[in-house]
């Protein structure tokens, strides 16, 4: 949608009269390094970083526990009956369909919450680039990212001016 509209705003500039253009005034703005760089970003990033640890913990632990059942298994193949040996290997692929089901609910956990927190601080960035656009008289502020603006002048950009005014109205708070 926002490469969309980049695409449909671009061409109409172009298309307005030469006199038009002594009044437009471009921006930009790099929303990820600006969200990287906020306090309530690094916040974030860091409690998402330590679940994803914890989860990986959990995780390892109970491979390698399939790991032993497994090899257990193995070692005691030739001496179990055919019925045992099914019945065994039956217990084995449950609790690996078991661990496989963890590790994609603690994947999508971990991406919602990502996702839920990277939209919130963009919800906040969008309004105070509104108002900064509007305080320093920028006609259109552009999104800096790798599909979109390939240059801009620095005296444009407005990453660091969101940065500074991002982190003295929204104090960071560790949630957990």
């Amino acid at each position: 949608m926002r490469r969309l509209l980049s695409f449909a705003v671009l061409p109409a500039l172009l298309l307005l009269p030469a006199f038009a253009f002594a009044d437009v005034k471009i921006g930009y703005v790099d929303l990820q390094r600006a969200l990287n760089e906020v306090e309530e970003g690094q916040v974030a990033k860091a409690r998402l970083k330590t679940k994803f640890e914890k989860s990986q913990v959990q995780l390892d632990k109970e491979q390698n526990a399939l790991k032993t059942r497994k090899d257990e298994l193995d070692k005691k193949r030739l001496a179990m009956d055919e019925a045992t040996l099914r019945q065994k290997a039956e217990e084995l692929d449950k609790e690996f369909m078991r661990v496989s089901g963890l590790y994609t609910k603690l994947q999508k956990e971990l991406s919602d919450e990502e996702r839920q927190a990277t939209a919130e601080i963009f919800a906040k960035m969008r309004t105070l680039i509104a108002g900064l656009a509007e305080k320093e008289g920028f006609t259109f502020v552009l999104e800096l990212n790798e599909s979109g603006l390939l240059y801009g002048p620095p005296s444009f950009d407005l990453t660091n001016e969101l940065v500074r005014l991002y982190n003295s109205t929204h104090k960071a708070t560790a949630k957990k």
